[in-house]
């Protein structure tokens, strides 16, 4: 398993480098495309579990997006960021205390539907965030990256309050709030240490608008927005009864595995580029 993992990992990076530091718009374009075709089919099988539409439905959608922001290159990107916040905000964070509604009935599918608006939320961000810097698109990532993984060691290594016991077991207090703690002394780091070879990172940019307290507050708030994510998105597979989103990825389940922390995140973090 560990092999396999690895081997998908390498595989990813050696394509998804490539097309980031290229600027080759075209095949950014056909990745951005397939990774949110991936992650729409995922997100109406979770949804709607063993339903034979979910790959029409997720074409269709795949095709809207990619006519509506590749082709005709239309739309307010502000308007996309703000409504994926507040979808976030409004409706997908109090699930984790209300809970799901039933599979079978008409608020799951408009949950469902509201999901999906959340995902090109996710993936107008990218592509703004690419359009402005590949440095400012990969900065924003490694912070979701280096929280979850500092989470997961400050975890295993402290934890023993549970996050949210009857969504994901394995996540703590102590190892969501050690990784946000960790993240904050980077993003600080980064500013203080990073040079010109940091100059145009999220971090560097937000203390250069805001000052120091308002980078800490952005990057805080940009760990929860990441919790929840992930904790939504294991929220929607265990009602499903579901291990993984798909597994399209070996050795890492599907699309939505990877990048459930970063749905809510890329909005918020394009959002607050926009402001500086």
């Amino acid at each position: 398993m560990l092999k396999t993992r690895i081997l998908t990992a390498l595989v990813l990076l050696a394509v998804l480098l490539p097309v980031l530091y290229s600027n080759n718009y075209t095949a950014f374009a056909v990745v951005a495309c397939v990774f949110f075709g991936a992650a729409i089919w995922e997100c109406f099988r979770l949804f709607n579990p063993g339903a034979r539409s979910a790959l029409l439905i997720a074409g269709a959608w795949t095709l809207a997006f990619a006519y509506a922001f590749f082709v005709r290159e239309q739309g307010n990107p502000t308007f996309w960021f703000g409504i994926g916040v507040l979808l976030w905000a409004l409706r997908f964070a109090p699930t984790l205390k209300f809970g799901l509604p039933p599979l079978s009935s008409t608020p799951n599918t408009l949950l469902s539907l509201l999901y999906a608006i959340s995902l090109v939320a996710c993936f107008v961000a990218i592509v703004y965030l690419f359009n402005y810097s590949a440095v400012l698109l990969l900065s924003v990532l490694a912070i979701v990256w280096a929280a979850d993984i500092f989470a997961y060691v400050c975890g295993k290594t402290f934890g023993k309050r549970k996050l949210a016991p009857s969504i994901s077991p394995g996540k703590s207090w102590e190892g969501a709030i050690g990784g946000g703690l960790v993240t904050l002394v980077l993003a600080a780091c980064t500013v203080l240490f990073g040079g010109e070879a940091f100059a145009g990172t999220f971090a560097v940019r937000v203390q250069a608008g805001l000052g120091w307290l308002g980078l800490f507050a952005v990057i805080a708030l940009i760990v929860v927005a990441s919790v929840v994510g992930d904790l939504f998105e294991s929220q929607l597979k265990r009602r499903a009864g579901a291990k993984d989103s798909s597994n399209l990825l070996p050795g890492h389940g599907g699309v939505l595995d990877r990048i459930d922390a970063l749905v809510p995140v890329l909005p918020l973090a394009a959002l607050i580029a926009t402001w500086l």
